[in-house]
């Protein structure tokens, strides 16, 4: 038997103008945002340029983000998910039956907690640390936690490979053009991901080439930085790195956590949202769009 585990979670309206989020029984009282990130406070949805930064200066840098923004990564994420809950029998009500993430459950969860771990340790936190076949009882000391999450976090990554490395998948419209359009331009090119290191690589090297991957001008995952996304600080190394200051950056994202990290950081933001993110309200981004590739097409140009 299997159980579906979203019954805390409402029907997600897809909106176009600030309402109260359906979703709120994950913040917490009393906090600009909730214990994984998620700004509280959002206006409505922008869809051309705007005035919150009005000095603009000369654009020397394009920073993507990888899942969501490179590749529209949430039902492959998700599958590898339950696959891991599946092959080390995941249970959190004693064995009767196993963890699954439904789509309506997970599209709220990965908009709110940023990085794989985080995911189930925040999940683990809430419904209870399961019995599984990775320990011989539900585990009580940190030790035994973090054994359990490695070890359902290294099968899910490489389920996740397996899927990326399938020929079937490909980079979101506009992805490749926009990269090739600011190398033209001269500027440099970043990728910035909240994902552990070796599943990004795997990532880019299938989907962008190997060749274009290895000309990024930086490219950190969320191995190289303390703070998970919203904090700014993955942007804010990304910086140092280029050699260039946060005023000089566009970056793409697809979530408002994103978002939340690059304002943070100080630089502008373009928005190519994706099923999950669409309902929310992307206060202080630049442009929100569908895809790259439009209508309306995001073009370099406009932002130099």
């Amino acid at each position: 038997m299997v159980a579906l585990v979203s019954s805390f979670v409402g029907q997600l309206p897809c909106r176009r103008h600030s309402t109260p989020s359906r979703t709120s029984s994950f913040l917490a009282p009393g906090s600009n945002f909730s214990s994984a990130g998620r700004p509280r406070s959002h206006a409505r949805r922008l869809r051309s340029r705007t005035n919150a930064f009005p000095v603009v200066s000369q654009l020397k840098a394009l920073v993507f983000d990888c899942d969501g923004v490179i590749v529209e990564s949430e039902g492959l994420h998700r599958e590898a998910y339950n696959a891991a809950f599946q092959e080390f029998n995941i249970s959190c009500d004693g064995g009767s039956s196993t963890v699954i993430w439904d789509v309506e459950f997970y599209d709220v969860l990965q908009n709110q907690v940023g990085g794989g771990k985080p995911k189930m340790r925040w999940y683990f936190n809430k419904h209870g640390w399961p019995v599984s076949s990775v320990v011989d009882k539900s585990p009580e000391t940190e030790e035994e936690q973090e054994k359990l999450i490695d070890t359902l976090q290294d099968w899910k990554s490489q389920k996740y490979r397996d899927l990326i490395g399938s020929g079937e998948v490909s980079p979101r419209p506009g992805v490749l053009r926009l990269m090739e359009e600011a190398k033209s331009k001269g500027l440099k090119v970043a990728v910035c991901s909240a994902a552990t290191k070796g599943s990004v690589i795997f990532t880019l090297n299938n989907l962008l080439g190997k060749d274009r991957f290895e000309s990024l001008d930086c490219f950190l995952a969320g191995d190289d930085v303390k703070e998970k996304k919203p904090s700014p600080l993955i942007y804010q190394v990304a910086t140092q790195k280029l050699g260039v200051k946060p005023e000089e950056c566009v970056v793409v994202e697809d979530s408002a956590i994103g978002l939340a990290a690059a304002v943070g950081a100080g630089m502008r933001c373009i928005i190519t949202c994706t099923g999950s993110t669409k309902s929310q309200d992307f206060e202080g981004a630049e442009r929100v769009v569908d895809d790259l590739d439009g209508p309306p097409m995001v073009s370099i140009d406009e932002f130099l």
